[in-house]
């Protein structure tokens, strides 16, 4: 029981040391995520079009 009771203490302290990011960080995170999956997305898009005409041609 006394090891439950220190474990509890620990992580009790442990979490008042947990710095959380400020909204501003948190959309400008947000933001460059979607834009990027958005290119990903296009870029890949792009390449499996230029495939499929070059397999549609020789096919």
């Amino acid at each position: 029981m006394k090891k439950i009771l220190e474990y509890i203490k620990s992580v009790r302290g442990e979490w008042f040391k947990i710095v959380w990011p400020s909204r501003d960080s948190v959309i400008r995170a947000t933001t460059m995520i979607l834009v990027f999956s958005g290119l990903a997305a296009l870029f890949f898009f792009v390449v499996d079009s230029a495939l499929n005409m070059m397999v549609g041609w020789i096919f």
